[in-house]
């Protein structure tokens, strides 16, 4: 497994920590969004604070490519979220998750018409071993209805949004910082000015156990995810680096089991072996050349 994939495997377990920070920061009275301002908020400091370390230069962007930082930063990071939250509201969490977890399918479908990346063999089934173990990883539970379906494929269909536009920028020649720094920035304040007036307010009423939350979930499910999931992309195929994010199920349900002593089940384990397997047939054989950026 090269630098790349191990990215893209790495981001995944990290993004897996989202309900650990929300179970602990919800009852301190985050809401969803409070939370998604928080995090895509430190990160892009943190960001910010790199480039200013590194070159001055990566702030900028071109007005050509305006539109295509507007969309991974609104139209994917913000509404994800949006849809997603939305979604586990109207159902069950599990059935929620299984519909976000059509991403990879968007992504391969999308990567194929946009940069004529091919699926194969290989790619199939890869693709059909995630989606299916991350459904009996989410439990394959729950009660749906038309809107909350609507609203959980729009998360799928977001998220890969996200993947596809940050390939994209990757390859208009911008620094993975550069397009990590917008991202989050475009999307922590937008929610701010329009959604999240209250949010300072909540953070400093948290005390320090709540500013420690907040601080850690910036950089571990924030900064760090987002950092090394755009660096994967710059070496990794949108849908291999989609399937290999998909450990983000399993880290999310081991995090349940060991922590929160929930069930997990034999179809839990089975989903959990069936995603890793989705990983190691991304990374046997011939496997995806790396691009140079």
């Amino acid at each position: 497994m090269n630098r790349f994939s191990l990215a893209a495997v790495f981001a995944g377990c990290l993004w897996g920590t989202t309900g650990l920070f929300s179970r602990y920061m919800d009852p301190l009275g985050f809401s969803p969004l409070d939370m998604l301002i928080v995090r895509c908020g430190i990160a892009a400091l943190l960001f910010g604070l790199l480039i200013l370390l590194k070159d001055v230069r990566l702030f900028r962007i071109r007005w050509k490519d305006l539109w295509l930082f507007l969309a991974v930063g609104l139209t994917g990071q913000l509404m994800f979220s949006y849809c997603y939250y939305t979604a586990i509201d109207m159902m069950s969490i599990s059935t929620a998750c299984v519909l976000l977890y059509t991403s990879p399918a968007m992504v391969m479908l999308l990567a194929r018409l946009v940069f004529r990346e091919r699926i194969g063999l290989r790619g199939g089934l890869a693709l059909l071993l995630c989606v299916s173990g991350s459904a009996l990883v989410s439990g394959l539970g729950g009660s749906a209805t038309p809107a909350g379906v609507l609203y959980g494929l729009g998360a799928g269909l977001c998220f890969a949004l996200i993947n596809i536009t940050t390939r994209a920028l990757i390859q208009r020649g911008y620094d993975s910082l550069t397009i990590s720094f917008y991202l989050c920035l475009l999307a922590a304040g937008t929610a701010v000015l329009f959604f999240g007036a209250e949010t300072p307010v909540h953070v400093m009423t948290a005390g320090g156990t709540g500013l420690v939350l907040c601080l850690a979930s910036g950089i571990g499910n924030g900064f760090l995810p987002y950092l090394l999931f755009t660096y994967s992309l710059s070496g990794c195929e949108s849908g291999k680096a989609s399937i290999l994010a998909s450990t983000e199920p399993v880290v999310a349900t081991l995090t349940g089991v060991l922590l929160f002593q929930e069930k997990l089940g034999l179809a839990g384990a089975a989903g959990v072996l069936l995603v890793l397997g989705s990983i190691v047939l991304m990374n046997t054989g011939r496997g995806v050349k790396a691009q140079a950026t």
